[in-house]
């Protein structure tokens, strides 16, 4: 099993994962891109020791922009996790 802090990279604060937090107690959260639904569950469970009932990933593809000299460069492809909490667990971000 990989060390929970080579799997997750960051929690994302964006209004729809704001949204989904206190609607639906699911947590947006950047991981490696070579983690497995299990390694993602297992690390979130040991960092933030809270029970998670599901995992979604989606592979995201990095943006695309054009620099000065017209030369297009593109950021690193990534991952999303979308977590979901049992009821009364809770992430800490602050």
């Amino acid at each position: 099993m990989k060390h929970p802090d080579t799997v997750l990279k960051s929690v994302t604060a964006s209004e729809k994962a704001l949204a989904m937090q206190e609607k639906n107690n699911r947590y947006v959260l950047r991981v490696d891109r070579a983690a497995t639904k299990p390694e993602i569950k297992q690390a979130v469970e040991d960092f933030f020791n809270v029970t998670v009932l599901a995992v979604n990933t989606l592979n995201r593809e990095g943006k695309k922009r054009t620099l000065r000299n017209r030369r297009v460069v593109k950021a690193p492809d990534w991952k999303r996790a979308v977590v979901t909490l049992k009821a009364g667990d809770k992430i800490d971000l602050l």
